[in-house]
């Protein structure tokens, strides 16, 4: 543990502070998913009040271990908005892996949503698999999204639908993505494209 001191006080304050919240938020937020229908794997936390919101016949499924940032300090890089998760019809699927990391994301779905293993979402990310506006005669239908084990998705990313992206992928802050990219290759841009492949000893890194 860190000593005490005049310098070290106010970051451990701090930390205890966060450690009440985070305990006091996550009781709160099971009792959430359980009334929203949601499932809501072991030993996941939140820091604020994450919005969930499951169409009646769709299904919100969250793997083990998850992590979900929703209050504005409760990540330093800053947070805009709580994390929302939403089903928006009958049949609509977010199915979320394992030790998944959140600050701010919104998943919107209308047909599928898959996160696997891992994945991490910068502050305020978007994913969704829809327009929206269903009542515009332009839009297209919507299409599923499909972001494979440890992904990251840097701050301010957003994913439109009908995007696969590839394990191992990192796609940097401010980036759009609105077609499939490969796994183990960094991407970035609006439209994101291909940077560089990231090279084995990178990925080993990261395990």
């Amino acid at each position: 543990m860190r000593k005490l001191t005049c310098d070290s006080l106010p970051h451990l304050v701090d930390c205890l502070i966060r450690e009440l919240r985070i305990k006091r938020d996550s009781g709160l937020m099971q009792l959430t998913a359980q009334w929203w229908g949601v499932t809501l794997g072991d030993q996941c936390w939140f820091n604020g009040r994450t919005y969930f919101h499951r169409h009646p016949e769709s299904r919100i499924v969250i793997g083990d271990g998850c992590g979900f940032n929703s209050s504005a300090n409760s990540n330093l890089i800053g947070v805009n908005h709580s994390c929302i998760l939403s089903t928006l019809g009958q049949g609509a699927e977010i199915n979320i892996g394992h030790g998944c990391g959140f600050s701010g994301t919104v998943i919107g779905c209308a047909v599928k949503v898959v996160l696997g293993d891992n994945v991490r979402c910068g502050a305020n990310t978007l994913i969704t698999d829809t327009d929206w506006h269903n009542d515009d005669s332009r839009i297209q239908p919507a299409a599923p999204v499909f972001i494979e084990k440890n992904v990251w998705l840097g701050v301010n990313v957003t994913v439109l639908k009908g995007v696969t992206i590839g394990e191992n992928t990192m796609v940097g802050a401010g980036s759009l993505v609105t077609k499939d990219l490969p796994a183990n290759v960094i991407a970035g841009g609006v439209p994101a494209k291909i940077i560089r492949r990231i090279i084995e000893k990178e990925m080993e890194d990261q395990e």
